[in-house]
């Protein structure tokens, strides 16, 4: 399986060059040559663990990995001591699937990927040589889990920028706890968007990449999103054969629209999902999109849910390659209309004003504003004695708006609620959140760098320490 940029201007590359090339050279996203159809072999994956299932997919797109280097490197990455009790289970929650993401190290969905992507860093390292500078954005969860992925490994730094003072003080103590010498907190004096820009930036100044070996761990990495599609294949499955039902629905709460994406690979792939739906905050540029046909800029609100308070989705350009026909000409155009007046549309064929399956019918969007969240928590508290996470309620609500009748409906459980302790106790009026990795947190010391919103500020700080 070779890889190819959403913008045209790559030459096709291996997978081992996909990691280390994080966003491809020419400003757009790698993404495979073909899909690879996987209906036949459901049955047989249905039976299987979280690491083989990991191994049967994964080997489709890593092909440039030995079978039995590859092997090892899924099986020493879903340990049991690392997730526990399982990497990605499903429980039933009343009327819906809830599949539980948060049993990794950092307590969110994060780790399923970060932890694979750490090992493959290592594994490439080892056998070509050289260093690996990470440069990554995070909203929230993705720092820590990128921290914890890589922290003390030989020939890598990492350098992860946050918004200043926009993510859950729970989030940001999981990563500027983390003292060892090669992980370096930039807290960037604004929002999550600008920390993004940054990152794709200096991505981007091709000289500077190569000569400071600038890698990435964000969503932008696709085998951050193809680690991923394991777990909608293993949920799927999983309820399928608990219910009998033919497919399945997955509602995902998402921001960046990575996870959702590899949804929508699974889907492509042939795991029996009939459709998605996407769930956004305040914040809904996405769900506006699917909707309308309309992907345009709006006015950013902090949430409860930090992690989505996101604009400017880095992943819908993979999706957006696919829907206009894998034309990269035409991509090339529309992401440079939206640099420059911060909005596209793809025609579609609207059949009423109303009707949410204009755009896509494989997606079905909506928003839930705070209230909302917080009563969906309280609801699932007291009547089902069931903690959700304030980004978790966001996908649980927007199901519920869909309507939970027909296909079982899975919702994606992206962290453990004791990352967002205050949202729990303004939607219970109880502390109930809590987990002994977080309670930890409190009395360590910590390390961060603040810096202005300037890429200049960032890149000298690179420079220094590791020029």
């Amino acid at each position: 399986m070779r890889y190819i940029s959403t913008r045209g201007q790559v030459k096709p590359i291996e997978f081992q060059d996909a990691v280390l090339m994080g966003l491809a050279d020419d400003g757009g996203l790698l993404i495979p040559e073909s899909i690879p159809a996987v209906a036949g072999e459901l049955d047989r994956w249905a039976a299987m663990s979280y690491g083989e299932l990991a191994f049967e997919v994964l080997r489709l797109y890593a092909t440039d990995i030995p079978e039995d280097d590859l092997r090892r490197l899924i099986f020493r990455t879903y340990l049991k001591e690392i997730f526990d009790p399982d990497v990605a289970p499903t429980v039933r929650v009343g009327e819906v699937f809830i599949l539980e993401l948060w049993h990794g190290p950092t307590l969110a969905f994060k780790d399923v990927a970060l932890q694979l992507l750490g090992n493959l860093f290592e594994y490439i390292l080892a056998r070509r040589g050289g260093r690996l500078n990470i440069l990554g954005a995070t909203s929230g969860d993705t720092g820590s889990a990128a921290i914890c992925g890589v922290r003390g490994r030989q020939g890598i730094h990492i350098f992860v920028m946050h918004p200043h003072k926009r993510v859950s003080p729970i989030q940001e103590r999981q990563m500027t706890t983390v003292l060892d010498d090669n992980v370096h907190n930039i807290a960037i004096e604004g929002s999550f968007d600008d920390c993004q820009r940054i990152m794709k930036s200096l991505a981007a100044d091709l000289e500077f990449k190569r000569k400071y070996s600038l890698g990435a761990v964000n969503s932008v990495n696709w085998a951050r999103v193809l680690a991923q599609v394991v777990y909608y294949f293993r949920a799927a499955l999983g309820v399928q054969r608990a219910t009998g039902a033919a497919k399945v629905r997955v509602a995902v709460p998402t921001g960046n629209f990575g996870d959702v994406l590899a949804g929508w690979y699974a889907l492509k792939m042939g795991a029996p999902i009939s459709q998605l739906i996407l769930a956004t905050n305040e914040n809904d540029i996405l769900s506006r999109f699917f909707n309308t046909g309309l992907y345009s800029l709006g006015k950013l609100v902090q949430t409860l849910s930090p992690s989505m308070d996101i604009q400017v989705a880095s992943n819908f350009e993979r999706y957006l390659y696919y829907r206009v026909g894998c034309d990269a000409a035409r991509l090339r155009a529309l992401m440079a209309q939206f640099a420059k007046t911060g909005s596209l549309r793809i025609a579609c064929d609207v059949k009423a004003a109303q009707d949410r399956d204009a755009v896509d019918p494989v997606f079905a969007a909506g928003a839930a504003g705070q209230q909302q969240v917080l009563t969906t928590i309280h609801r699932y508290q007291q009547e089902r004695n069931y903690i959700l996470d304030p980004h978790t309620a966001v996908g649980v609500a927007v199901a519920e708006q869909i309507g939970l009748a027909g296909a079982p409906v899975v919702c994606l459980a992206t962290a453990h609620p004791a990352k967002f302790p205050e949202a729990i106790r303004q939607a219970t009026g109880e502390d109930l959140a809590h987990h002994p990795r977080i309670d930890a947190l409190k009395t360590l010391p910590t390390r961060c760098t603040v810096l202005p919103n300037d890429k200049e500020a960032v890149r000298a700080l690179i420079v220094k320490t590791v020029g």
